[in-house]
């Protein structure tokens, strides 16, 4: 089905769903409302679907059309499923002051506090650092994205950074259980960040005595990750400081495109490439092919990591290596 709502979408891929997912519906299957997007967003999103039909995987796809204007947010924001594949929405800079992104407004509707992106180094791409394994944990909402800006004067414009002890807990405890819940046993947080850092983390780190904890400035921050980004294990940082630093190892490890992020709220997350479903099955068979595509010296290999091929070279590849593992009934997916 498709609901127009409005068109246009930008860059990357997403899926939304509350963190407990509910049974699948209709025989087992699952509905999953799909933003297209512009730019290669529906190029990507049409491989996506090529590739979960190939390997019978259990989604339905919902589609919704959503833009950066400021016409029909409000009602798309709000028509929110409990399974999304969705992208970043543009920011139209041409519209008034007053009108805010459309990503700040997901991430604020659906209280998606928190952004987790998991920085590793992949087989078959060629980088200058090996053996990179750095989980970012991002503060989301607050600080120098959350859009609080004004025009004082004709050509003054005051934006404020905004760090709240509530939120700045909140993060901090999402960091170390998180790092419990992945065994990792260092975390590293920006120093200097008011509450968020000089209370809230080292409140938490106080009552984790096998979780080893240190900080540092942001600038020493990225001139040790250039450098000796192995002795980085989990980070938590501010909103503005986490984007630059998110930035930083995603370059260390290959690009942007190779990085699966996800932001998570109390009752939503916004995924990148990953998921914890019951859907994993279908995952850990798509991911196996794709690093197997990625280790093949004969492998095809898309512009941004150095080759010169197509997207769909590629998706055709990833398919074939499916295809090389066996059969793909549901039943023997899982089994």
């Amino acid at each position: 089905t498709e609901l127009d709502l409005c068109p246009s979408f930008v860059n990357g891929l997403f899926c939304i769903f509350t963190h407990q997912p509910p049974p699948a519906e209709y025989g087992g299957r699952h509905t999953v409302t799909l933003i297209p997007g512009d730019g290669i967003g529906p190029e990507l999103l049409n491989h996506v679907r090529e590739i979960f039909r190939f390997c019978c995987v259990p989604v339905d796809f919902e589609i919704v059309r959503v833009d950066s204007s400021e016409r029909n947010m409000h009602r798309s924001s709000t028509c929110i499923n409990q399974d999304y594949f969705t992208g970043n929405i543009e920011t139209n800079h041409n519209l008034p002051p007053s009108h805010k992104s459309r990503n700040n407004l997901l991430r604020t509707s659906l209280d998606l506090y928190a952004n987790v992106m998991h920085c590793q180094s992949l087989p078959g791409v060629p980088t200058h650092h090996k053996d990179i394994d750095v989980i970012i944990i991002r503060e989301n909402k607050e600080g120098e994205y959350s859009s609080l800006e004004h025009e004082n004067v004709p050509g003054v414009v005051e934006s404020l950074k905004i760090i709240t002890r509530v939120n700045s807990l909140r993060i901090a405890e999402y960091a170390f259980n998180l790092a419990r819940e992945k065994g990792r046993r260092k975390v590293t947080a920006r120093n200097l960040a008011m509450a968020f850092s000089c209370s809230a983390v080292k409140r938490w780190a106080a009552g984790c005595p096998d979780i080893t904890f240190d900080s540092m400035i942001v600038d020493n921050t990225t001139m040790q990750l250039v450098s000796k980004p192995q002795h980085f294990d989990m980070m938590v940082m501010p909103n503005l400081y986490g984007n630059v630093v998110s930035n930083v190892c995603a370059g260390l490890v290959g690009g942007p495109g190779l990085v699966p992020g996800v932001n998570y709220g109390k009752d939503y997350a916004v995924f990148e490439t990953e998921e914890r479903t019951e859907l994993c099955a279908y995952a850990k068979m798509i991911r196996k092919a794709v690093l197997k595509n990625l280790s093949e010296t004969q492998s095809f290999v898309t512009a941004d990591l150095g080759g010169q091929d197509v997207t769909s070279k590629v998706v055709q590849s990833i398919m074939q290596e499916i295809q090389r593992g066996g059969p793909r009934t549901s039943e023997q997916i899982r089994t």
